[in-house]
């Protein structure tokens, strides 16, 4: 099995103490990086393999915070510290380019191939770093297909993909189709897969505890979304043998 080392990482960002999650492959040598946002309640181990399973893959990979070290299990405390993050692009491109030094300080990643992919709060992270015009290879969303401040999506200068559950009450169709528009008036190469059935949140394993109306585990589909963020990044972030 590959080896893959891995550490925690605190930094500064919106405020608070930040504790990310840093895995890089094995070897020595320079490797393409990936940011990884987590959804709203914060960063847990389902994100942080997610990041070991990218260093196998030979990414230098960042699990990045959002709720300085917190995890919110109460639905409406998470919506409380949310809500007014996703109204403010300055606030997540904050948390996003906090969280890209950090990576990009590591000696082990290369900074000319570099990818940001997240899910729900972490992806709009992700794109609102695009919409900033940070030069990336690759954006990948799960259950974030949010739009951003007229014009801005311009600045987006790579290709970008967005997943979404078809019966999802927190980004339906209406939301889809505004991203689908800001995105194609904006001339980005981009992309949407919509998984049949799935609600918010369909990637997460299910949680012991309440959550919100509309957010359920779907395993097929949260298979199939990883594997189509795997593919995206070896599209556009090919790892040399």
């Amino acid at each position: 099995m590959t080896t893959v080392t891995t550490r925690t990482v605190e930094y500064p960002a919106d405020g608070l103490t930040m504790i990310g999650h840093l895995a890089l492959p094995a070897g020595v040598d320079r490797r393409p990086a990936v940011l990884i946002g987590p959804e709203g309640p914060g960063l847990n181990d389902f994100q942080r393999r997610r990041a070991d399973a990218l260093a196998v893959l030979g990414y230098v990979a960042l699990a990045f915070d959002i709720n300085g070290g917190r995890w919110f299990s109460d639905p409406q405390e998470m919506l409380a510290h949310v809500t007014p993050l996703l109204a403010d692009p300055d606030r997540m491109r904050g948390i996003g380019h906090a969280a890209l030094d950090v990576l990009r300080a590591e000696p082990r990643a290369d900074l000319a191939r570099t990818a940001a992919v997240g899910y729900g709060t972490g992806g709009a992270i992700a794109l609102e770093l695009g919409r900033d015009g940070v030069d990336l290879r690759a954006i990948g969303t799960v259950n974030a297909v949010t739009t951003g401040r007229p014009g801005e999506a311009a600045r987006i200068r790579c290709p970008v993909w967005a997943g979404v559950g078809s019966e999802d009450p927190i980004m339906p169709a209406e939301q889809r189709e505004a991203f689908a528009a800001e995105m194609q008036a904006a001339g980005v190469d981009w992309r949407l897969t919509v998984y049949g059935g799935a609600q918010h949140a369909f990637h997460h394993p299910t949680v012991g505890h309440t959550v919100l109306p509309g957010v359920a585990h779907h395993p097929q589909h949260a298979q199939r979304a990883w594997r189509d963020i795997v593919a995206l990044l070896a599209e556009c972030l090919p790892v040399a043998d």
